[in-house]
């Protein structure tokens, strides 16, 4: 099956991608509202599985409602709620139901999330999934066994540029890669000197890497990250410019930031496009996109 989303990957234009929360609950109506914003905006939307160890509606279930309404979705998978079985049969379902791009992550640790008694599983790593991906496409499951009728997946995963010390990341990337990430995700990238740098590495590799664009509501905000979320750094500079903000103008200062990286990145060909997440506010990315002014660019590579 084609994934237009693999065909954006391929065609060497710069692509941008953005997240979908699913809801705790049945009700998708906000979700749906982000989709509807977004699909004709974005080149792919993940949808978030069970994100920060927080039990939502699935996934799975989230990204056929993407399809439904003419979006393409990337499913997010995590190794941290199922065994390689569930793993391996949400994949034949997904790939059967024409879902066909897969972000593979090991998971957030179950003590940052709202049910602290559930026993992780973590039988795969996000490394292994990408192997399993690829074994299946040739026909047959991690048993060894044939399948009637084999995957096709776009299949990727995530790398963090700027942890410190980065050398651990930097092995794990070429893990990924070697177990057939097409493409690469990055955790949030505020120094774009030190994301330069990363990529001078990235750039000997096969795999697209899209530079992580997390929205900055506050200072707040930069500086929670700073001291609780591994790999990320907002740099001093950022957090003073959020903070000189005129009272109730932190948020369009963020999206002010945020554009500009993403212009900054687009301009100087850092990557191959951006990921834009807008945690809890999604329906902010449009106005992030047209914020960096490279929309009517973009659509001229169409």
């Amino acid at each position: 099956m084609s994934s237009s989303f693999k065909d954006a990957l391929k065609s060497g234009k710069f692509v941008i991608t953005s997240e979908v929360a699913p809801p705790k609950g049945t009700n998708l109506e906000k979700m749906a509202h982000h989709v509807e914003l977004l699909k004709d905006k974005v080149d792919a939307m993940n949808v978030t599985d069970h994100q920060s160890s927080v039990m939502r509606f699935p996934s799975l279930g989230g990204a056929l409602l993407v399809k439904e309404m003419g979006g393409e979705p990337i499913l997010q998978m995590t190794c941290r709620d199922r065994n390689r079985m569930a793993l391996e049969a949400d994949l034949l379902f997904a790939s059967s139901r024409g879902i066909n791009n897969v972000l593979c992550l090991t998971g957030d640790s179950i003590v940052l999330g709202d049910h602290k008694e559930a026993k992780s599983v973590f039988d795969v790593d996000s490394s292994q999934l990408l192997a399993t991906i690829r074994l299946m496409e040739k026909g047959k499951d991690m048993g060894g066994n044939n399948l009637d009728g084999a995957v096709s997946f776009c299949a990727g995963a995530i790398v963090t540029p700027e942890a410190n010390p980065i050398e651990p990341q930097l092995i794990k990337f070429e893990k990924k890669i070697e177990a057939g990430a097409e493409f690469i995700q990055t955790q949030a990238v505020y120094d774009l000197d030190n994301f330069k740098r990363f990529m001078e590495y990235a750039r000997g590799f096969p795999a697209k890497i899209l530079a992580g664009v997390i929205l900055l509501t506050s200072a707040p905000m930069a500086r929670f990250m700073n001291k609780n979320v591994a790999g990320v750094s907002v740099p001093q500079g950022l957090i003073d410019e959020m903070s000189s903000a005129p009272k109730g103008g932190a948020l369009a200062k963020g999206i002010e930031i945020a554009g500009r990286m993403i212009k900054q990145i687009w301009e100087e060909k850092m990557c191959d496009g951006v990921h834009i997440m807008a945690i809890g506010k999604e329906e902010l990315v449009p106005e992030i996109i047209e914020m960096s002014g490279i929309f009517p660019a973009l659509k001229t590579q169409d």
